[in-house]
C-alpha cells in the first residue's frame, strides 16, 4: 500500500490507470466546470459514463494517487480523498528531506487554495520526468484545479486548449478551456508577487499567502516556490 509521509487517510492505490481514459479528465476538472452549459461542453453525451467513473475514483476502499515528480526532488501528489460523506482531492508537496507533506491545496467542500500561479503550473508541467505522470499534458490537466491567478497570459487558452484536444474527447476544447480559466477553481483568482525572493498572493485561503494564520512557513513558502518554478534549492 502506498504511503505519503504525515498523510493520514487511505488506503491509498496508485491511479495512473485511470490517466488513459478520456473521461477522467472532465471528471476531474469537475469543480471548475461549474453550470450546465460547461458541463455540457465537457461531457456531451457521456454524462452517465463519466457519473460511474466518478463513483469508482470516490471509492472509499481505493484511495487513488498520483505522483508527479519535480527537477528539484519534490513530489506532489494528487489524491483523491475518500472519507465517508465527505470526498475530494488533495493536493499535497513532499520532498524525502521533510519529515511530512505539506498541502497545496484541496478541492472539496471545504476548499482550500489556490495553490499555484499560472507560470508555475506550466513549469511543473513541462520539467522532465522519467516517473509518475510524466506527460505535460497530463500534468497540466492534472494540476489544474490547483490553479488561482488573476492575470493571466494570452497564450494560457492556447496551452489549455491542446491538452484537452490531446486526451479527451471534448468536441470543442477551445470552449471549454475558456471555460475553465474563467472559473480556476473554487477561489476568486488571487493576485500573485515576488516577495524577497518567494511567490506569495493575496488569497484568502491559500496556504501560500503569509497573511493567513494557517500559511506555509517562510521557508517552506521560499523552498515551494523554487521547486514549481524549476530552480534548484537546498531543501530546508
Amino acid at each position: 500500500m502506498l504511503r505519503i509521509p504525515g498523510y493520514e487517510g487511505g488506503p491509498l492505490v496508485q491511479g495512473n490507470a485511470y490517466l488513459d481514459n478520456p473521461l477522467f479528465w472532465p471528471v476531474h476538472l469537475g469543480t471548475c466546470l461549474r453550470g450546465e452549459d460547461a458541463q455540457r461542453a465537457a461531457f456531451g453525451a457521456d454524462w452517465d459514463m463519466a457519473m460511474e467513473l466518478y463513483r469508482v475514483l470516490s471509492a472509499e476502499d481505493e484511495w487513488p494517487v498520483f505522483s508527479v515528480p519535480l527537477c528539484s526532488g519534490h513530489t506532489i501528489y494528487v489524491v483523491y480523498c475518500n472519507f465517508v460523506g465527505e470526498r475530494g482531492v488533495d493536493y499535497l508537496i513532499h520532498h524525502p528531506a521533510w519529515s511530512e507533506a505539506e498541502t497545496l491545496a484541496v478541492d472539496d467542500g471545504h476548499f482550500m487554495g489556490p495553490g499555484m500561479a499560472w507560470p508555475e503550473l506550466l513549469s511543473v508541467a513541462r520539467q522532465p520526468t522519467t516517473e509518475g505522470v510524466s506527460d505535460t499534458d497530463a500534468r497540466l490537466l492534472l494540476l489544474f484545479p490547483t490553479l488561482g491567478d488573476a492575470l493571466l497570459p494570452e497564450d494560457a487558452a492556447a496551452a489549455l486548449t491542446t491538452a484537452l484536444a490531446a486526451l479527451t474527447l471534448i468536441e470543442e476544447p477551445a470552449e471549454v478551456a475558456r471555460l475553465l480559466l474563467e472559473n480556476q477553481g473554487q477561489w476568486a483568482p488571487p493576485q500573485w508577487r515576488l516577495a524577497d525572493g518567494v511567490w506569495i498572493n493575496d488569497g484568502g485561503h491559500s496556504y501560500r499567502n503569509p497573511s493567513n494564520t494557517f500559511a506555509l512557513p517562510e521557508g517552506r513558502l521560499l523552498e515551494i516556490s523554487s521547486a514549481l518554478r524549476g530552480e534548484s534549492r537546498a531543501p530546508l
